[in-house]
């Protein structure tokens, strides 16, 4: 099997991995506390594993292109936001508590910096500018997101987020964000850099089925309970995933993208970074444990959606050329 292929059918995985956790749990209820151990510093690996895919010493790239930087800037960090905002408003007036309505704004808030380039690549889009502008989605959201809840979370949200509560999740985005910039300028001219950037892009898929085995197996219990917010939060994230499409034709028509970037565009759009603000989710305090559940659903939601893209994107809102310019 190619990564290409592994990544392109990883949502299967994952829900392989939920049903065994499941069984796991409810079976050996007595492995939870071991299971939850294993948890964070899994993630540690799986958020290093991740950043080292993102040219973190290149942001200057991104910027060079300033029509699709302009893009991917004002829908990912202008547009969706909006978005995000008036779907957590609709949320609340259906009775969605407090936990579900934050998971939604934590993971709608956050572009994608890593799976989003391979389906730009199976859709025929740019991956060189795909790859360039993942830096910028990085930096931008670490910097905006607690600006965003600020703004959008209620006092019931605001409340949640105590510095010494959330200080472990903290530590573990940072120290592996730390690391990779690290690891990328020390191994910049090694001659086996590439070799083993390319090892790494593999485990990102297996080591996130292992994350949500670890979830699932210590949290049994919250898993199940949690089931009855998929009524509620899989709407708001099929309404996300076609607006965001729609959202990137409006701007590369209104830009003049070519097709390729547009399908690149449509693809960061769409897709979410729930490695980053899972830790978050996951640092909640009792009571909270529904902000995980709907974090997971989200990214096997947009995974399932991505299939739907990889159709509707280059057959229907970006047909032509593949060559980028």
């Amino acid at each position: 099997m190619t990564r290409l292929a592994l990544e392109r059918h990883q949502v299967w995985v994952y829900l392989l991995a939920i049903a065994l956790g499941l069984g796991v749990g409810s079976l050996w209820p007595a492995a939870g506390p071991a299971l939850e151990a294993l948890l964070w510093p899994t993630l540690a690996v799986l958020l290093f594993a991740t950043f080292m895919q993102v040219p973190l010493l290149q942001l200057g790239k991104a910027l060079r292109d300033r029509r699709f930087a302009a893009a991917v800037v004002i829908g990912n960090f202008v547009v969706l936001p909006l978005l995000a905002w008036v779907l957590v408003a609709w949320l609340g007036m259906l009775g969605a508590s407090p936990a579900v309505r934050l998971g939604v704004l934590l993971v709608l808030l956050v572009p994608c910096t890593d799976w989003f380039i391979t389906f730009s690549q199976l859709s025929g889009g740019d991956v060189p500018r795909a790859m360039a502008v993942t830096p910028l989605n990085l930096v931008l959201q670490l910097l905006l997101l607690p600006a965003y809840l600020w703004l959008m979370g209620d006092a019931t949200t605001l409340v949640s987020f105590h510095l010494a509560t959330l200080a472990p999740a903290l530590l573990v985005v940072v120290v592996p964000l730390a690391g990779a910039a690290v690891a990328q300028r020390t191994f910049k001219t090694h001659p086996k850099a590439d070799a083993v950037r390319e090892a790494l892009a593999w485990t990102p898929v297996p080591l996130l089925a292992v994350v949500v085995f670890l979830i699932a197996g210590a949290q049994v219990s919250t898993v199940w309970q949690g089931l009855h917010v998929l009524p509620q939060v899989v709407p708001v994230f099929v309404v996300f995933l076609v607006a965001a499409a729609l959202v990137a034709k409006a701007l590369a028509r209104w830009l003049a993208l070519p097709a390729a970037q547009g399908r690149t565009l449509a693809f960061s759009l769409g897709t979410r970074n729930s490695f980053v603000v899972l830790p978050f989710a996951l640092a909640l305090p009792a009571g909270w444990e529904a902000t995980a559940v709907v974090v997971v659903v989200q990214s096997l939601v947009e995974l399932l959606g991505m299939a739907v893209y990889l159709w509707w994107v280059p057959r229907r809102l970006f047909v032509g050329s593949a060559e980028t310019d």
